[in-house]
């Protein structure tokens, strides 16, 4: 890959980041920054970088790197990384509703280093698309060093920040488009910073409203994004319901906080098929992905009585079992557990014999059970206030007296617990249930 690495002679923090730059490059060192296996080019321009509309049709480039310096009405110092373009007017170069082309991987691995770079009091961040130039049509990105003057000579902070290209070395990232949130997209960052979720274009909260499909689509297509992200909080719930309908016609999937979080090294085409298949259970049941690994997906069911009883018995213990299976629960809006789960087919008899040997355990904790043949039978004896009545205890403290366990006398008559019980059998038909028990 052909990289050029971009800074302004007007720009004293890009310019900070490109001496520290050229300076590690030169540095006497026995190993190789990733970035050096790509064919790099370090360019100067004289004006200013938001100015440089159609820069990559000069260049011999597969990806370009701006260096700048990062301003702000309420400054901070930070590093931040972004995609530029304009999803309003153009108000700092390039066209109004105009969009680079992003590079979310390389923007997620940048980000990822900076975080483990950055000088003590500097916080690192995504930025909000905001800015030119708009017309670049080859992957590429701004990285800033910010906010003051101080913080665009600092040769520590600048030198994190050309580390920090230096050493990135993108992965198998789940590129994502973003909407709502403040300029540094705090939620967007976090998901960065601990997941494979890598963000391309990112709408301010304020530019929500002047979305329409049009530029939805248009920022997934720059983005080369597969699903997108919205910060509910930070977004009015009427422009979330028109959110949703412009991210369904351009069939693009919308994805929590929670479900980037837990997606681990799954790969998007095993969980596309995994979305299918919960699809064909209910359209409108989530996903609760507890690291089902790669394979052949396929539906698992379970007794619905057997798991009932199981998370009736202890309901924290069973959430926090499933959480080390490699499976993925379905749940539904006022349905916490359905009793169907994905696995992988080639895992089907471990996860199977896991799933069985958990909710007996938790039932066996609570109730009688027996096992015959396919059959576990629950024995549920309970006090019956209805015959305790009829033998005349008064309703009260002789009533507990029976509920534990002790005989009571009423007048002459002596009562024993048992007098006062009803018994059910419960079955639960577990094709060999012997083998788990």
């Amino acid at each position: 890959m052909k990289i050029s690495l971009i800074s302004s002679l007007q720009d004293p923090g890009g310019t900070t980041i490109s001496c520290q730059l050229k300076e590690l490059l030169n540095e006497p060192r026995n190993f190789t920054y990733p970035l050096e296996n790509h064919e790099l080019d370090l360019l100067e321009v004289k004006d200013r970088l938001i100015w440089q509309d159609h820069i990559d049709e000069n260049l011999d480039a597969d990806l370009l790197i701006f260096l700048s310096r990062h301003t702000s009405e309420n400054p901070v110092p930070v590093l931040t990384v972004h995609v530029t373009g304009n999803i309003t007017t153009a108000d700092f170069g390039g066209l109004p509703r105009s969009l680079a082309v992003a590079s979310p991987a390389w923007m997620h691995a940048i980000l990822r280093k900076m975080s483990g770079n950055a000088p003590a009091g500097y916080r690192v961040s995504y930025e909000i698309t905001h800015h030119g130039p708009s017309e670049v049509s080859v992957p590429s990105l701004f990285v800033e060093v910010g906010s003051t003057e101080k913080e665009w000579n600092d040769p520590v902070a600048g030198r994190a920040v050309a580390k920090s290209v230096l050493e990135a070395s993108p992965v198998d990232v789940i590129p994502l488009v973003g909407f709502g949130g403040t300029h540094y997209a705090r939620r967007q960052t976090e998901i960065a910073l601990n997941s494979r979720g890598a963000f391309g274009h990112i709408a301010h909260s304020r530019d929500i409203s002047s979305l329409d499909r049009t530029m939805v689509r248009l920022m997934t297509e720059k983005s080369g994004a597969v699903a997108a992200f919205i910060d509910r909080k930070a977004i009015r719930s009427g422009d979330i319901r028109t959110m949703e309908d412009f991210l369904s016609s351009c069939g693009l999937i919308r994805l929590t906080e929670s479900d980037l979080m837990s997606f681990g090294d799954l790969s998007w085409k095993t969980y596309l098929a995994i979305r299918g298949l919960a699809a064909a259970v209910n359209p409108e049941c989530r996903l609760h992905l507890h690291n089902p690994g790669e394979g052949t997906p396929a539906l698992l069911h379970i007794s619905p009585q057997l798991i009932e009883m199981a998370v009736k018995a202890d309901e924290r213990e069973f959430f926090d079992s499933l959480s080390g299976m490699s499976l993925v629960r379905l749940s539904m809006p006022k349905k916490s557990i359905l009793p169907v789960f994905i696995i992988m087919e080639e895992n089907r008899p471990v996860i199977l014999n896991a799933l069985i040997r958990l909710c007996v355990t938790l039932i066996r904790r609570e109730e009688d059970i027996a096992i015959e043949g396919d059959h576990l039978i629950i024995r549920k004896i309970r006090f019956d206030p209805g015959n305790a009545r009829e033998l005349g205890v008064p309703k009260g403290p002789l009533y507990g007296e029976l509920m534990n366990g002790r005989t009571i006398t009423v007048g002459e008559r002596v009562i024993t617990p048992e007098m006062v019980q009803v018994s059910s059998v419960k079955k639960i038909h577990i094709p060999g249930l012997e083998r788990y028990t």
